[in-house]
């Protein structure tokens, strides 16, 4: 039985993702820098990792504020809960279809960060094909296309599942 150091086990890091979603339903992407360590020049949500001691929810709150300068005002569906591993760590994220408040045609993105940003309608999500290109990951598709897929199918009932 081979033996693992104490020390190299280490818990998954638990993310998450905001879907923000405007008015028109459009889901709400930015462009990460070139200088990012992970996934550079990729679209990316808005999302991170949790802080130890935070909720889901307080940690959805602290990135949108962070990111955007928006405040969120609710949640309306979980639409992915997914494994994946960068740099030897591994991450479950959990990303949520949300709404905020603010202004939504200007963000405050951090700039050091994030260089653009754009509003997706579900015809719109061929733009994330270029992630293939710098990441070689279809995952931000995946999870926008998931919250377009929800949001076609919502009922005027949103569901808070976090």
């Amino acid at each position: 039985m081979a033996r693992v150091p104490i020390g190299s086990i280490t818990e998954p890091r638990l993310v998450v993702g905001a879907l923000i979603r405007d008015p028109y339903d459009r889901i709400f992407v930015q462009r990460r820098s070139a200088d990012r360590r992970l996934f550079p020049e990729c679209w990316d949500v808005v999302g991170g990792a949790v802080e130890e001691g935070e909720s889901l929810l307080d940690a959805l709150r602290r990135e949108i504020a962070e990111e955007t300068g928006w405040r969120l005002r609710r949640v309306l569906a979980r639409v992915a809960h997914e494994e994946w591993t960068a740099d030897g760590v591994r991450h479950i994220e959990s990303d949520y279809v949300v709404e905020v408040d603010g202004d939504l045609s200007s963000p405050e993105l951090e700039r050091d960060k994030h260089t653009e940003f754009a509003w997706l309608a579900a015809e719109q999500v061929s733009l994330l094909d270029e992630n293939a290109r710098f990441g070689g990951s279809t995952f931000i598709k995946d999870v926008v296309t998931a919250a377009h897929a929800w949001l076609a199918d919502a009922s005027g009932e949103s569901r808070i599942v976090l």
